[in-house]
């Protein structure tokens, strides 16, 4: 009888630490996502300032309108489940943000579209995670935004594989030594 009982208090055991711990994966992935959120919305809105082509400024613009509802969609979730939201931004993401702060023009394109890619793909890989193994309300949250983010990438690679990234830097080059006056462009005129 003793075994039996003690058998049912462990097991009763078991399941709330499991709980606890099922809950706690899902309160870190909320934080996970709304801070990748305000990353995204940083970066977003640095690329629409310091973008050097079209093409970037119109994806950090992007990154800033999407990332914002996706934001607002994981602080609704969390604000459901009791989680509270993280102001902040990743460790790697503030590291990189500053690094962008010091660039402009055709490097500062290559370096935030690489990012982007990386940051992309692993974000991705986190939720298609989430989505089969989270929560009903953390699950559905991820599956709903990841066509956004596959989106994103999608974007981020043909901005790191488009002609106008690779020949930017060329371009700078050949119209830094240009006369204004003589019929050329301007240095900076692709912008």
């Amino acid at each position: 009888m003793k075994t039996t009982a003690f058998a049912a208090a462990l097991a009763v055991s078991a399941s709330l630490v499991a709980g606890s711990a099922y809950a706690a994966s899902n309160a870190a992935f909320l934080k996970t996502a709304i801070q990748g959120d305000n990353a995204e919305i940083q970066m977003g809105q640095l690329a629409e300032q310091k973008g050097g082509t079209q093409n970037v400024r119109q994806f950090g613009q992007t990154l800033v309108t999407d990332h914002t509802k996706a934001k607002d969609q994981a602080m609704s979730v969390a604000q459901q489940l009791g989680v509270k939201a993280p102001s902040g931004i990743p460790a790697a993401a503030h590291k990189e943000y500053q690094k962008l702060q010091g660039m402009s023009g055709a490097s500062f394109d290559r370096e935030f579209a690489s990012f982007m890619v990386k940051d992309h793909r692993k974000v991705i890989n986190q939720f298609q995670r989430h989505a089969k193994s989270g929560n009903k309300a953390t699950a559905a949250l991820a599956t709903k935004q990841l066509p956004t983010l596959r989106k994103h990438l999608q974007m981020a690679e043909r901005l790191t594989s488009s002609s106008t990234m690779k020949n930017s830097n060329s371009m700078m080059r050949s119209t830094t030594g240009t006369s204004q006056s003589g019929g050329g462009t301007r240095n900076g005129a692709n912008r």
